[in-house]
This record gives C-alpha cells, sequence and structure tokens, in this order.
C-alpha cells in the first residue's frame, strides 16, 4: 500500500499544513529558525498531520482549523524528536545528521521547549476546551511514555506488556489525539470519535511496531537511521523481547548481554539470533493484528473517500518498509 496515494488525495490540504508550519515557526531568534527549519524541512512521512486532514474529512469538516492543528500535531512530534535524539545520542535521523549532532544538545533541547510551547500557542488560537484537553492529556502521557522507556533501557527483563505500555504512551497517544481531533472538530458523535480515536490508538501501535522491526531488518539508506540503534541505545523492543524467550539458551545469554551493555560491538550475532527465533515474523503478525484492529475500528463510520484511504493508512503502517 502506497503512501502516495494518501498524499496525492490530501494534497492540498497538506500543502496548506506546510504553510501554516513555516509560519508560525518564524522566530526573532535565528537559531531557533535555524534548528526549527532544519528538523522540519528534513522530510519525514507526515502521518500523523495527514492522520488529522483525513479524521476531519471523514466527519465533513473543512474548517482551516483542521491544518492548524494538522500543524500543531507535527509540532509536537518535531519537538519529542529533537528530545529524543538528545536522550538517545543519536547521530543520525531521516537520512540526515540529527541537529543535536549539528547544534548541539542544548540547541537542541531548547528550540524543542520553543515548538512546544508555540504549539500550545496555536491551540489557544482554536478556542476549544476540548481540543486543549485532548492535546494537554496526549502530550502529558507521552512525556510518561519517554520516561518510561529511559527506565526500561538496559533492561533484559522487559516483558512484552511492559513494552507496548511504552509503546501506547510514547508514539500511539499521538495518533489517537490524532485522530480524535479530526472527530471533535467534525463534531462527531461521542460514539464515533471514540471509534477513530481507537482506530488512531491501534496504528499508531503498528507503526512503532514496524519500526522497531526495521531496526533489525531494514535498509539503512531507506530508513534513514542506523541499523542497530535500538540495541545501540539499550531499548528492549518486541524483537529483542521475543527472542530472549523464545531462542536458545546461548541466543538469549547473547541479547541479554548485548541489551545490559548497549553498543553494537555483538550486533551481527544479535540479528542472526532474532533472526533465528522468529522473532521478526512474530512481530510482524503483532503490527498487521494491531492494523486489523485499527480497520475494525472503522466501520461504525459512514462510507466515504477520507475512511477508504483511513484503512488504507493502517495497511500502510503495517507493511511499510520505510
Amino acid at each position: 500500500m502506497s503512501l502516495d496515494a494518501i498524499r496525492a488525495f490530501i494534497a492540498a490540504d497538506m500543502r496548506a499544513v506546510d504553510e501554516v508550519i513555516r509560519s508560525r515557526l518564524h522566530s526573532d531568534v535565528a537559531l531557533i529558525r535555524q534548528v526549527a527549519e532544519y528538523i522540519v524541512g528534513s522530510g519525514g512521512k507526515r502521518v500523523r498531520p495527514a492522520l488529522v486532514i483525513l479524521s476531519a474529512g471523514a466527519f465533513g469538516c473543512n474548517s482551516s482549523h483542521r491544518h492548524e492543528l494538522a500543524a500543531v500535531v507535527e509540532f509536537i512530534h518535531t519537538a519529542t524528536l529533537l528530545h529524543d535524539d538528545v536522550v538517545d545520542e543519536s547521530a543520525l535521523r531521516r537520512g540526515r545528521p540529527t541537529a543535536n549532532s549539528l547544534f548541539g544538545n542544548a540547541a537542541s533541547v531548547l528550540v524543542g521547549d520553543f515548538i512546544y510551547s508555540r504549539a500550545f500557542q496555536m491551540m489557544v488560537a482554536v478556542d476549544s476546551m476540548r481540543v486543549l484537553q485532548v492535546l494537554a492529556d496526549a502530550t502529558n502521557v507521552i512525556a510518561e511514555g519517554e520516561v518510561l522507556q529511559l527506565m526500561n533501557c538496559h533492561n533484559a527483563d522487559v516483558e512484552e506488556e511492559g513494552y507496548l505500555q511504552v509503546i501506547r504512551f510514547k508514539t500511539a497517544k499521538l495518533f489517537e489525539a490524532a485522530a480524535r481531533l479530526g472527530a471533535i472538530l467534525g463534531n462527531a458523535p461521542a460514539d464515533d470519535e471514540q471509534r477513530i480515536a481507537n482506530y488512531g490508538m491501534h496504528l499508531g501501535t503498528a507503526f512503532q511496531l514496524i519500526d522497531d522491526v526495521l531496526d533489525y531488518s531494514g535498509d539503512q539508506a531507506e530508513i534513514g537511521k542506523n541499523i542497530g540503534d535500538d540495541l545501540a541505545e539499550g531499548k528492549p523492543t518486541l524483537p529483542l523481547i521475543h527472542a530472549i524467550k523464545h531462542g536458545s539458551r546461548e541466543e538469549a545469554a547473547l541479547i541479554r548481554r548485548a541489551l545490559e551493555q548497549g553498543g553494537t560491538e555483538e550486533l551481527s550475532a544479535v540479528l542472526d539470533a532474532v533472526r533465528g527465533s522468529g522473532a521478526l515474523d512474530y512481530a510482524l503478525k503483532q503490527a498487521r493484528a494491531e492494523s486489523r484492529t485499527a480497520g475494525e475500528a472503522l466501520a461504525g463510520l459512514p462510507d466515504s473517500k477520507y475512511r477508504d484511504y483511513l484503512l488504507q493508512l493502517a495497511e500502510f503502517a503495517a507493511t511499510r518498509t520505510y
């Protein structure tokens, strides 16, 4: 399933979102402009703002607020990327050097703060307490997810449910909020709002599961980051958790040691163990199950092209290679 087809369907809306992003990034402080424009201009799939647009369209909303809130969601995501890369000491994202590697950690953290606060200025302009509630709650849960992930680093005893809690907080919550915003803008009934929020949560979970699979199976040029980054950072993702439980005793010991120590000195052996244990197939199966559940959540919504593309987006999330 091609993301290009989805982008083509909402191309005019996404151009409007990009215009909002660029205008709202303005600051009289040169370093803020420089770092913010670098990170936003470095590309990315723009899945989260696209989700706001598709959800709003599914509920018949054509207000310009959908463009503003799509930009808000992208700003929140961008701020988390800036902070994540500092915490993870990442050097590569989307095939380019990370902002922290170019501008330093202090600049990345502070510009991330600027983008967060600008997002909240934009939320207020929509003049909806419900919108503020959803986005304030989402940013708080995302922060909890970041801390949970930090606590789990180098812990080879993390169980699958603990891992899923992290990704539902850290990644899926913003997908859920993006989908819910479209329903709020379209004055959807409460049941429909909850349906599409559930869709967003399962979509985001599938999306992160595939990210974690690609860290051990993707093409570095295609995914835009170094293979094995999660292992280097000591992150116990689902492929590793499954391989520890279902691999041989020797494979489990190898992965435990690699997770606890961090680094990629044993990456080749870990990759062999992950692949040999069936961990990648298991994680893919879980991603596809999340994608199906996301699609099922849309069953009660009215038929429309927007709903069709939301279904396609769920399929893309679980089948993508980048």
